[in-house]
């Protein structure tokens, strides 16, 4: 059930900005009977929400979240929730379904494009869509004050502002994010601009999206998700089996050529820590916010929930009919998980609730099949992108970053001590609009306090963040270049990262991206005030 909101507890002067900026006004953004199938609906009198006003979309879609049934396994068909998209304007290319998979479209555009989405929600709880990575307004961010009822509508509207890059969307709806994301709603987005294209990429079919998830089936093939159990809350939900793009025993046919393989983690709660079974570095062209300025290597490389890794992949020295694996390794997440570190290559059967892959488990994750030879071979470029450098003597919190501890408390996960609140913003949880600031994260902990550490992927809203340095127990596996969303902080970790507040004043959101902590309450609010 969704957490009831509580009052503000603002100085007053603060509560008269919060009212203006964080989008109270805006209530007529959401509207009632949208029937996409049907056409344009007569959305509600407030001016702006108002179709065919002065925003001219470059792409105009209804996406409609409802309930449906995939043919996951032979047998029965497994019961889901799943975004369905209708175009009215645009290219009917850039919106493209995934064959027999629950997840939702794929949706390209282009930087600078503007861009609307009718949100229509036709499953049976209140939701709402985050746009996870994009840099929108606060009233286009998906927080979950903003949910809708079922029959419900919400109307998206904006510019396209970030850099080339893998972005998804999944529903926002506090105390349900992780079930929802589980029963099936999810969905990729991705950007495009001229220096990505300039760049000499794999395009076309050798740029390949791969979401990674962990899912549950009973014997009838339906999803099984123990959101009651006390321990999946505090550690998180794992599955027993990996899909890949909503699909079981996943294999990617390849030819003798270069791949850019796109992988989002789209787990509730898993980490991965990816590698080849071949041995072979992995090498990352892009990561969160779009390319790397220079690709780099790494034996392996750890992603957490909500996290992405571009990867090349050159096949070209490989024979038709070679196979490989991308995998994940075993190791050892810390603290309170410290004890289940994964031994040996395992991949989880269908067996019931009362089997677990643990987190730090090694296993398979997709094969690759080499099947065919190309006769044209991309190389590898030197340079990748043009990357601004960190000037981090601009933060106006320089020499005071600004602190952020993750704990538990009274058995419960939380950011210095809060737990989230609807509309509370703390005196230290708000920033200047324009500002540049340094944000410092704890999961260190002390004493007990220590072994009950988890590791945390940290996401904020509505930003890109730079990471600045880590400290702490430090592990080889993390991929912190360029610009990030979604940072993974593992037990007795400490770091730093560089946000900047350039544009769009309001109330954003910040969290673990494990999204169980997520609906427990390890999540607040963050204010950008206009001075």
């Amino acid at each position: 059930m969704i957490m009831q909101t509580r009052d503000v507890a603002l100085k007053r002067n603060e509560r008269r900005q919060f009212l203006k900026l964080a989008g109270y006004g805006a209530l007529g953004w959401i509207t009632s009977g949208f029937r996409p199938v049907f056409g344009a609906p007569a959305f509600g009198q407030n001016k702006k929400t108002v179709l065919g006003s002065d925003f001219l979309p470059d792409l105009d879609i209804s996406l409609a979240a409802r309930p449906d049934e995939v043919a996951v396994f032979p047998g029965s068909p497994t019961r889901v929730w799943r975004y369905h998209a209708i175009i009215h304007k645009g290219d009917k290319g850039r919106v493209l379904e995934i064959p027999e998979s629950y997840l939702g479209p794929i949706i390209n555009v282009h930087r600078g494009e503007k861009i609307r989405i009718r949100f229509n929600n036709s499953i049976p709880e209140a939701s709402i869509i985050h746009w996870h990575g994009l840099h929108v307004p606060a009233i286009m961010d998906g927080h979950p004050r903003h949910v809708i009822s079922q029959g419900q509508s919400y109307l998206y509207e904006f510019e396209v502002k970030n850099r080339a890059g893998t972005y998804w969307y999944h529903p926002h709806p506090h105390g349900r994010t992780g079930p929802q994301v589980y029963r099936g709603l999810a969905g990729l987005f991705l950007v495009s601009d001229d220096e990505e294209q300039a760049a000499g990429l794999p395009d076309g079919e050798y740029d390949v999206p791969l979401v990674i998830q962990d899912r549950t089936f009973d014997l009838d093939n339906q999803l099984v998700y123990t959101s009651g159990r006390r321990m999946d809350q505090m550690t998180g939900f794992l599955g027993d089996r990996i899909m890949v793009n909503g699909l079981p025993d996943f294999t990617l046919p390849v030819s003798t050529g270069a791949y850019r393989l796109r992988v989002l983690n789209g787990s509730n709660s898993r980490i991965y820590k990816l590698a080849w079974k071949d041995g072979r570095p992995l090498t990352v062209v892009g990561t969160d916010g779009g390319l790397l300025e220079r690709p780099a290597n790494r034996r392996y490389a750890f992603l957490s929930p909500g996290e992405r890794l571009e990867i090349w992949a050159d096949f070209s020295d490989r024979p038709v009919g070679y196979e490989t694996s991308l995998i994940s390794l075993p190791f050892n997440t810390g603290g309170m998980g410290g004890g289940r570190r994964g031994r040996g290559m395992m991949m989880g059967g269908r067996t019931g609730r009362n089997q677990r892959l643990p987190n730090g488990a090694g296993f398979p994750i997709f094969n690759i099949n080499v099947t065919k030879p190309v006769k044209n071979h991309l190389t590898l470029p030197d340079k990748l992108s043009d990357i601004e450098s960190i000037q981090q003597d601009e933060a106006v919190n320089f020499f005071r970053p600004r602190q952020f501890f993750l704990t538990m408390r009274h058995m419960q996960w939380s950011i210095n001590g809060r737990e989230f609140q609807m509309e509370e913003v703390a005196d230290d949880e708000i920033v200047e609009l324009g500002s540049k600031e340094i944000w410092e994260f704890h999961n260190t902990g002390s004493g007990m306090m220590h072994m009950m550490n988890m590791p945390h992927p940290i996401h904020l809203h509505g930003k890109q963040f730079r990471v600045l340095e880590r400290s702490g127990v430090m592990h080889e596996s993390y991929v912190d270049e360029g610009w990030k969303d979604t940072v993974l902080i593992m037990p007795g970790e400490r770091i730093r990262i560089l946000v900047e507040f350039d544009d769009y004043p309001g109330m954003f959101l910040y969290h673990c991206h494990n999204l169980e902590h997520e609906d427990m309450g390890m999540m607040r609010n963050y204010f950008v005030r206009e001075t």
